[in-house]
């Protein structure tokens, strides 16, 4: 196995990584105290990150809207989904929150891009997305979505409330979860792009947050919203056969790249106490692990579970390029990577003490940033049922 990363993508992990540094990570704090406060630093390098997608093939951009489509051939790829996720780690380096922030790089883009059909996916270039599914009466079951979508002409009326959208009020439109039919179950959950200014849509707080206090995060009510029935994502088909499998397929473009954020977190923590600690530990690792300092061998045990995580999410995104069905590696990446960083990054605030717990370090920040990580895209214990039913090949109904 060849555990490094593909030496195509060097330019764009060194550019990514000084981005990190000398971009995100000196307006970090004052966008964690400023929250709501839309970060102006940003438009710059949006700008270029556009740039750079659209003098590329998407393979030099830590952009991320990723899709799985591309040729039958069946030689390894190592694409979009992989560079994407290489990317994030390098920006969540610097700071989550503004990732999170980042403008036309948001989770829905990544919605647009695994469902779209071809005319959409040149309709909806170059908007920024955000992505609505969680609702107050519906929190990790997306299958149980009362937002409805009701057929009329050309169009499709939404009614419905929306919480925790991240980016719903700076984007330019949301890609809406909605029923077709409540009678028919999740096989008629469809997805579609309500554009900011749509009449019936309506942003109605933004949350207070523990962390990312860069990033807003909404809710929003749709009140007969009128959507033209061309924004319905993919195909209008209820499929029963198939079941929620379409929608779904989203998860398994953003599920990887959720990881590669916990990645991202749970590194700059680590590099961060490995500094502080530099005289405790061992560089060449030949001390043997039961010889070495209580602190250095927590360190090394955190190294070990921070990299298992990385290859997991690489997993996950080369098989989304080679057109592999991921929806078990995406959960597994998901959930180990999620719970690594809050483990990381708090035992880190530990092992610094005074250090690692006042704003004169990051070290606490990151720990408060790393807790959505483990959250949004499906939480821990979603993903742990979600694995165990591809592990006994059992259904959602069997399986609960």
């Amino acid at each position: 196995m060849n555990l490094q990363n593909p030496k195509k993508f060097q330019l764009l992990v060194d550019q990514a990584h000084e981005t990190a540094l000398n971009v995100l990570r000196p307006i970090s704090r004052k966008y964690d105290k400023a929250e709501h406060a839309y970060p102006k630093e940003l438009d710059m390098l949006a700008s270029l990150l556009d740039g750079m997608n659209e003098g590329g093939d998407g393979t030099t951009s830590p952009g991320a809207a990723v899709n799985k489509r591309g040729d039958n051939d069946s030689n390894n790829k190592n694409g979009q989904n992989m560079s994407t996720a290489l990317g994030v780690i390098e920006m969540c380096f610097g700071d989550t929150g503004l990732l999170l922030s980042m403008p036309r790089q948001g989770l829905g883009n990544s919605a647009i891009a695994a469902v779209a059909n071809d005319e959409q996916l040149q309709r909806f270039k170059g908007t920024w997305a955000a992505m609505a599914i969680t609702e107050p009466a519906c929190g990790s079951d997306s299958a149980a979505i009362r937002t409805t979508a009701k057929k009329d002409g050309d169009d499709y009326i939404l009614n419905g409330e929306k919480i925790f959208v991240t980016s719903g009020d700076r984007a330019d439109s949301v890609v809406v979860w909605a029923t077709l039919d409540k009678n028919l179950g999740k096989a008629a959950i469809k997805s579609f792009v309500v554009t900011k200014g749509t009449p019936g849509m309506k942003v109605e707080r933004l949350e207070h947050k523990l962390g990312i206090k860069a990033s807003d995060t909404a809710a929003i009510s749709l009140i007969d919203c009128r959507v033209p029935a061309a924004n319905l994502l993919g195909n209008a088909e209820v499929d029963i056969a198939k079941g929620f499998a379409g929608v779904m397929e989203t998860f398994d473009n953003t599920r990887p790249l959720v990881a590669a954020m916990a990645v991202g977190c749970a590194k700059a923590s680590l590099e961060r106490i490995k500094e502080i600690f530099k005289d405790d530990l061992d560089p060449t690792y030949s001390t043997p692990y039961l010889q070495t300092s209580n602190i250095a061998a927590q360190i090394y045990r955190l190294e070990a579970e921070w990299e298992a995580s990385r290859l997991l999410t690489m997993k996950a995104t080369w098989m989304a390029d080679n057109r592999k069905p991921n929806s078990r590696e995406a959960s597994i990446a998901k959930a180990k990577a999620g719970r690594i960083c809050n483990e990381i990054t708090l035992k880190c605030v530990e092992l610094a003490a005074s250090i690692g717990y006042n704003e004169d370090e990051l070290l606490e920040k990151w720990a408060r940033d790393s807790k959505i990580l483990d959250i949004f895209e499906g939480t821990q214990q979603i993903q742990q049922l979600i694995i165990a039913r591809r592990e006994l090949g059992k259904s959602s109904s069997e399986l609960k």
